[in-house]
């Protein structure tokens, strides 16, 4: 992973497999040891912030699954 990530505002753009992907460097990266304590803590941050989109993402798809089942027991009734 290179040096020239893009700031935090830019991860709310991300899909949600952008995200994943990213993190799963991050995680390797951290996982290899930085060479600095400032690298790490950047990593670390990052890796905070892509989580976040990540779990933003599955939970709208959980409140989209759980609109379709009522809508779906719903219509049934």
């Amino acid at each position: 992973m290179t040096d020239s990530r893009e700031p935090a505002a830019d991860v709310a753009a991300m899909t949600f497999e952008q995200a994943r992907d990213e993190l799963v460097q991050v995680v390797a990266e951290l996982e290899q040891g930085a060479p600095t304590l400032e690298h790490s803590l950047a990593l670390w941050e990052r890796g905070e912030a892509l989580a976040a989109r990540c779990e933003e993402w599955l939970l709208g798809a959980k409140r989209r699954l759980d609109e379709a089942r009522r809508g779906a027991d719903e219509a049934e009734a």
